[in-house]
C-alpha cells in the first residue's frame, strides 16, 4: 500500500517536472507574441480618466481570462477532431488583426480636418456616450486579445505536440502558458498606465527634492511618450503578427522570397509586407461591403 502511494507521488513529481520544462520552452516560443500582446493592449488600455484606468484594465483582464477559458477547450477539441481547422481559424484571425492595424494607418495618413458642424456633432456625441465609448474600447481590446490568445495557445500546444507528450501534459502546459500570458501582460500594462500616479507619489513623499523627486518627474513626463510609442508599436505589432500568420500558415506565402528566411530582419520585413497586403485587402472588402449594405438599406 505504502509503495503504491509513493509510486503515485513519484509519477506526479515526474509529471510536474515535465510540465515545468515544457512550459519553459513553450513560453520562450510565445515570447514574441506576448511582446506584441503587451504593446497592443497597453495602447488600448490607455486614454481614459485616471479614475477609470484600473476598472477598464480589470474589465479587459477578466475578458482575457474568459477568452482563454473559451479558446483552450475549443482548440483541444478542434485539434482532436480536425487539426487543419486551427489553421483556418488563425488565418481569419490574422485578417482581423491586419485590418485593425492598416485601418489605424489609413486613419493617421488620411485624417482630414473636420468641418464646424462635424466637430459640434462629435462633441455632443462624446458628452452623451462616454460610457458607451469606454465599453466599445473594452470590447475592441478583448476582441484583439481573443485573436492573439488563439495564436499563443496554438503555439504552446504545438510545442507540446512536437515533444509527443501525453494528453494530460498537453492540457497542463498549454493552460499554464495561457495563464502566464494573461497575468504577465496585464500586470505590466497596469504598471505602465499607473506610471504617472507613482511619479506624483514620489514627488510628494520626497518634497520634490533629491533623487526620488527627479525620478517622480521623469515618470510623469515619460508616460505620454510611452503611450504614444506603444500606440505605434501596437499598430506595427498587429501587422507583424498578421503577416507572421500569413507567412507560416498559408503555403503560397510561405514559399515567397525563400532567401529572406536566412535573415531575421528580412523575415520581419516580409511579415510586415504580407500584413499590409492582407490588411489593405481586408479594408477594401469591408469598405465595399459597407457601401453595398448602405445602398441596400436605402432601397
Amino acid at each position: 500500500m505504502a509503495s503504491g502511494f509513493f509510486a503515485i507521488l513519484d509519477d506526479i513529481a515526474a509529471l510536474m517536472d515535465d510540465v515545468a520544462v515544457t512550459s519553459k520552452i513553450a513560453t520562450q516560443r510565445t515570447a514574441g507574441i506576448l511582446g506584441d500582446d503587451l504593446a497592443v493592449n497597453a495602447e488600448k488600455a490607455t486614454g481614459f480618466l485616471s479614475s477609470r484606468e484600473i476598472p477598464v484594465l480589470w474589465a479587459i483582464t477578466k475578458g482575457s481570462f474568459i477568452n482563454k477559458l473559451i479558446i483552450l477547450p475549443v482548440v483541444f477539441f478542434l485539434n482532436w477532431l480536425y487539426a487543419p481547422a486551427i489553421n483556418y481559424v488563425l488565418i481569419l484571425g490574422g485578417l482581423y488583426l491586419a485590418f485593425e492595424g492598416v485601418e489605424k494607418i489609413i486613419e493617421f495618413l488620411f485624417h482630414r480636418e473636420k468641418e464646424g458642424h462635424e466637430v459640434v456633432e462629435e462633441i455632443i456625441e462624446d458628452e452623451k456616450s462616454d460610457e458607451d465609448l469606454e465599453k466599445a474600447k473594452i470590447k475592441s481590446a478583448i476582441t484583439t486579445d481573443f485573436i492573439l490568445s488563439i495564436e499563443i495557445v496554438i503555439i504552446a500546444l504545438g510545442t507540446v505536440l512536437e515533444e509527443s507528450h501525453p494528453f494530460l501534459t498537453q492540457i497542463l502546459v498549454t493552460s499554464l502558458v495561457a495563464f502566464i500570458a494573461t497575468v504577465g501582460v496585464y500586470g505590466i500594462v497596469a504598471l505602465i498606465v499607473r506610471m504617472d500616479d507613482a511619479g506624483f507619489k514620489l514627488i510628494k513623499k520626497s518634497n520634490d527634492k533629491g533623487f526620488f523627486g527627479k525620478l517622480g518627474h521623469l515618470l510623469v513626463k515619460a508616460l505620454p511618450i510611452v503611450i504614444k510609442a506603444l500606440g505605434v508599436i501596437g499598430t506595427i505589432a498587429l501587422i507583424m503578427v498578421a503577416g507572421g500568420i500569413f507567412a507560416h500558415r498559408i503555403e503560397f506565402f510561405h514559399h515567397i522570397l525563400p532567401s529572406w528566411s536566412s535573415s531575421e530582419l528580412l523575415t520581419i520585413l516580409k511579415e510586415i509586407i504580407l500584413g499590409l497586403i492582407g490588411g489593405l485587402g481586408a479594408v477594401a472588402i469591408f469598405t465595399a461591403g459597407k457601401k453595398i449594405y448602405s445602398l441596400a438599406i436605402k432601397k
